[in-house]
């Protein structure tokens, strides 16, 4: 077979039209995601994002000798991440989670480079597309679960800080009482402006570092105690600082000079734990190159591979069929609606105030909740029995759970408030006649002041229990009904003085058994 020379380091046009092709296609399917994508990189937490694909393209731009010196191998292998992330992005779009489609858009890319290129190149550019991960923001239910623990441990280290520190502190909640102030450590404190960028840079030096794999785990690793850390003294910093300087410590330039200053000082952490292990190992900076950098050096020089003639001529069937079926999946994207809005059955300003013996008196929320919960309809009513219980009654009805829009689960937003649940589980309710259904169940403590709660997720006539249920019968029903409509329930009570927990479980599975039917008036069915 007669072959001839060509420039491995210039594209030739069949690779430009191959990435113009590729690329217009992805851009059709993932633009939607991407736009959110965008939006969550304005946020001060995710502002590295903005670097990622630029550190990317330089770690492949420094690759580019070794990948020269290798000629692109056509594989099938590349169909297992293409078709594992054609069905990721159908998961995504009918679940109604971005991140979802985030990864199927990286498991796309690694089968097309996977086809075109072959195994061996796809390896030496392993950890730059690898690298392309740290760029997603994560799902929200995870982002939402991750931001209020790293405030309730900041707020405990910055506590612990401060009376180690001779000062009167104590914590609830997310909020610190210092005694002539309070401090509320709020999403900007959580930390984790400082984790995920801390991360991303422990995973550059990691791979920089020419050690041990052990070495490299331990870097990337160590960054979330010390981000953890760093930020429980920084909150405490506040506090001390607080008495001299009064609220201006706590906001404007000393609260955003404050973290940039803790920043430096975690990577300077970073930095000496690096010289430590090169200490340690006795290696220096740009010993121990890994055999494929020794390979890069033997090969530079190298200026032409052999391509046949055949493969020229005619395109390999692997990529018109990646082609074929990225064009099928962004015109059924884009050509079918798979989540149509279900309207309620009755709007909640209607609803009930009476509800057997219990009479109610109806609450509004503050805009600003509205906005971030991104509801439909909603009801908040205080009921009150003749001996004066209380229970407080919430409805959240979603008409359609768009992308990237979910429930806020109870169990992440009121730990937040400084509720501890001291158990937490599922619980079974009789209904009436034969029926019954089993929800989530809470026993929480704030001081001295305790309470029961119970909250389920009525879902097309499902009554669901975990955010993972929620996802995986929000991709069926939009594949197969159409609908992702559903909504949140949650009532609770309190344990009064000398109560019994028990007697509390008894009024709030009594009105649970008086509440289900009204709603189902209220709420759209299977």
């Amino acid at each position: 077979m007669r072959t001839r020379a060509v420039n491995p380091i210039f594209p030739t046009p069949a690779s430009l039209v191959a990435v113009f092709l590729y690329g217009t296609l992805l851009t059709i399917i993932f633009s939607p995601a991407y736009r959110v994508m965008f939006r969550w990189w304005e946020r001060d937490d995710f502002n590295h994002c903005y670097f990622v694909p630029f550190i990317v393209l330089y770690l492949v731009w420094e690759k580019r000798q070794e990948l020269a010196a290798l000629p692109s191998r056509v594989s099938w292998w590349g169909a297992l991440p293409l078709v594992l992330g054609l069905a990721l992005f159908w998961l995504g779009e009918l679940g109604g989670e971005y991140f979802t489609l985030y990864i199927s858009s990286w498991f796309i890319v690694v089968g097309v480079l996977w086809a075109h290129l072959g195994w061996q190149k796809l390896r030496i550019i392993g950890f730059p597309v690898l690298f392309l991960l740290t760029m997603f923001p994560p799902p929200n239910f995870i982002y939402n679960n991750l931001s209020m623990n790293l405030k309730l441990i900041s707020s405990r280290m910055g506590v612990t800080a401060l009376q180690l520190a001779g000062m009167s502190a104590f914590r609830e909640g997310n909020v610190i009482d210092v005694g002539f102030t309070q401090l509320q450590v709020v999403d900007a404190c959580s930390g984790l402006r400082y984790l995920l960028p801390l991360v991303v840079l422990g995973c550059l030096v990691a791979h920089f570092h020419r050690g041990a794999l052990w070495q490299k785990i331990l870097l990337v690793v160590s960054t979330i105690p010390l981000s953890i850390v760093t930020n429980g003294l920084r909150i405490a910093s506040v506090g001390i600082l607080y008495p001299i300087w009064g609220a201006q410590v706590a906001e404007g330039f000393f609260h955003d000079f404050s973290g940039w200053f803790i920043f430096m000082c975690t990577l300077g952490m970073l930095l000496a734990e690096l010289w430590l292990l090169r200490k340690i190992t006795g290696r220096p900076a740009g010993e121990g190159e890994s055999a494929a950098g020794s390979a890069s050096h033997r090969s530079t020089g190298i200026a032409a591979t052999s391509v046949s003639e055949s493969s020229v001529r005619h395109l390999p069937l692997q990529p018109v069929l990646a082609l074929v079926l990225l064009f099928a999946t962004a015109a059924l994207s884009h050509g079918v609606e798979f989540r149509e809005k279900m309207p309620i059955k009755h709007p909640f300003t209607s609803f009930p105030q009476e509800v057997g013996e219990w009479r109610g008196a109806r609450q509004t929320m503050e805009q600003k909740f509205l906005d971030e919960l991104t509801l439909s309809d909603y009801v908040i009513v205080n009921y009150h029995n003749p001996t004066d219980r209380e229970i407080n009654f919430y409805t959240a009805y979603y008409e359609s759970q768009r992308k990237g829009e979910s429930i806020h689960s109870p169990a992440t937003c009121l730990p937040g408030s400084g509720w501890v649940f001291e158990e937490s589980g599922n619980t079974q309710i009789s209904l009436s006649g034969s029926r019954s259904m089993t929800v989530n169940r809470a026993f929480m403590q704030k001081g001295e002041v305790r309470q029961l709660t119970y909250y389920w997720f009525p879902q097309r006539g499902r009554i669901l229990t975990s955010p993972w249920q929620l996802k995986i019968y929000a991709f069926w029903d939009a594949l197969t009904r159409h609908r992702t409509d559903g909504a949140l329930v949650r009532i609770i009570t309190p344990v009064y003085p000398n109560e019994r927990v028990d007697v509390a479980e008894e009024r709030l599975q009594a009105f649970t058994r008086q509440i289900v039917p009204v709603l189902d008036g209220f709420l759209p069915g299977a």
